[in-house]
């Protein structure tokens, strides 16, 4: 298992403040299963502008959040090595509570399905062992200069 701290976080994905989710990751098995730590505050930015009378965390950002720790295990596993990982699809998405100032969200992902250019992933999401969100989530995965070149000839 292998623990990942912010910086090496950010080294593998491009997302910075103010739109990375991740805190930690406090495990990690290449090719089958990540869990990341989330410390949520309200000094987020989001916190100002979505609900100012009942500060939360939008569920757009819980699914991002999750699909950031999905992108470490997927960039991670040996069969997907120098590749980079684009979210293609939420399915069976189910959100349980909101996330309020304080929480500390545990994201587990689990890899399910693996094909030479995309990952399918299981996710789930909870704050004090309760589960708090699950999505399945697919991704395209494929060299960063390959995708940027299909985008442009259409």
């Amino acid at each position: 298992m292998t623990r990942l701290n912010t910086t090496e976080i950010m080294a593998l994905i491009p997302n910075r403040y103010p739109i990375i989710y991740i805190d930690t990751v406090e495990s990690l098995v290449p090719g089958q299963e990540v869990v990341a730590v989330k410390n949520v505050t309200i000094n987020e930015q989001f916190m100002r502008g979505y609900r100012p009378d009942a500060p939360q965390m939008p569920n757009t950002l819980m699914i991002e959040a999750l699909a950031q720790t999905a992108s470490i295990l997927i960039l991670k596993s040996p069969e997907f090595f120098g590749k980079t990982a684009y979210l293609g699809a939420a399915k069976n998405v189910v959100f349980n509570r909101v996330i309020l100032p304080g929480d500390q969200i545990k994201f587990t992902v689990t890899l399910t399905k693996k094909k030479e250019n995309m990952g399918v992933v299981q996710t789930h999401a909870t704050v004090n062992d309760q589960v708090v969100c699950e999505a399945e989530l697919t991704f395209v995965v494929a060299p960063r200069d390959d995708l940027l070149k299909s985008q442009q000839a259409t």
